[in-house]
């Protein structure tokens, strides 16, 4: 386990339901290569702070790398969603490119 892992869970443990703090955890497990951990973070995150926008990218990306291909388009389009409702024009421009780039790659597969 790392420093910074170790500090997030202290800072964690007296702040459990701080979406930053669990955002970062999540975007450290991901450095560590703890895929399971991460997206048990993000997918939580999403279900408990679905406002949290810059969530859906990351968990949308981490599905691509775990071959979860259908699941990683339906939470870049979820967070479209959100940013939308949030008039977050850079969130959404970012989730889009990220789904019109994994539609393109699938696309060539077939």
């Amino acid at each position: 386990m790392s420093e910074r892992l170790a500090q997030l869970q202290t800072f964690l443990a007296k702040s459990p339901n701080d979406p930053f703090l669990q955002y970062a955890t999540a975007l450290e497990y991901l450095k560590l290569l703890d895929y399971d951990a991460a997206l048990n973070i993000f997918t939580t995150l999403v279900t408990n702070n679905p406002n949290y926008v810059g969530t859906y990218y990351h968990l949308g990306k981490l599905q691509e790398k775990m071959e979860q291909f259908n699941q990683a388009l339906d939470t870049y389009k979820q967070g479209m969603e959100v940013a939308t409702r949030l008039a977050d024009r850079h969130s959404y421009n970012e989730l889009q490119g990220a789904w019109n780039l994994l539609t393109d790659e699938l696309s060539d597969d077939w």
